[in-house]
């Protein structure tokens, strides 16, 4: 498979083609994938994702885990840990997403651009964009969550944005102590500061997270960190 771009470029083409034309961004992503000799998206997405590291990367994570997924804006960082909760829902676990960014539509299109149809995974997938959101919410929104759940948070800085809510080392030291004790993986999206140098080293990594507030990186024992296409996985020793 040869795309003119790297597929992180097409979505981003597909995302300015549908706020340009003022149509649904599937509609835009079909556009994109006609370009690059596909009858649709969904055929491109599968192609991909047949190469993709998602699957072989969630085969890497237990039941406990706290995972980090860094990268620009537009480097496909949501996108990968939203493949990492279609594997786990292929595997019959439930998958959960957490944001105080996106809407239901917005997350349903990312599925698609990712060749997954949401229908599929009727029952397994929970979306929830509540204002309240902080470990208190997850924690209390997780309670019957069964073992092998895996949990979306979009994103790691803004758990705390507002004054009233713990500090953020608080809040992750909480979520660790409740994903140990239930088995659940927890994966954060975080944001990477713009002091990166992609001249400099091609993908970032832990030194390289935006952290406006303080928080002991090793609260998290998996890493993910993507950079124009390339993708560094870490477990910790």
């Amino acid at each position: 498979m040869k795309l003119s771009a790297p597929v992180h470029h097409l979505k981003r083409k597909a995302r300015l083609l549908s706020r340009k034309e003022d149509i649904p961004l599937h509609v835009a992503l079909d556009r994109v994938a006609v370009a690059e000799d596909f009858a649709g998206w969904s055929l491109l997405a599968a192609k991909i994702s047949a190469t993709a590291p998602a699957g072989g990367l969630f085969t890497r994570l237990t039941p406990g885990d706290m995972v980090l997924v860094g990268a620009r804006p537009g480097h496909g960082k949501t996108l990968m840990s939203l493949e990492l909760a279609v594997e786990a829902m292929k595997s019959g676990n439930r998958g959960v997403f957490f944001t105080l960014e996106d809407t239901e539509k917005d997350v349903l299109d990312r599925f698609r651009a990712i060749g997954a149809e949401p229908a599929r995974f009727d029952g397994l997938f929970e979306f929830d964009n509540s204002d309240a959101i902080s470990a208190d919410y997850i924690v209390k929104s997780l309670q019957t969550a069964p073992r092998g759940t895996l949990v979306v948070v979009d994103y790691l800085q803004l758990l705390d944005q507002k004054r009233e809510k713990p500090e953020l080392m608080t809040q992750i030291r909480q979520l660790k102590a409740f994903a140990g004790d239930r088995g659940i993986i927890l994966v954060f999206i975080s944001q990477i500061d713009r002091s990166y140098d992609p001249s400099k080293k091609p993908c970032p990594d832990i030194d390289d997270v935006r952290l406006p507030n303080p928080l002991d990186l090793s609260l998290f024992n998996k890493t993910c960190f993507l950079n124009n296409g390339e993708v560094r996985f870490q477990a910790a020793n």
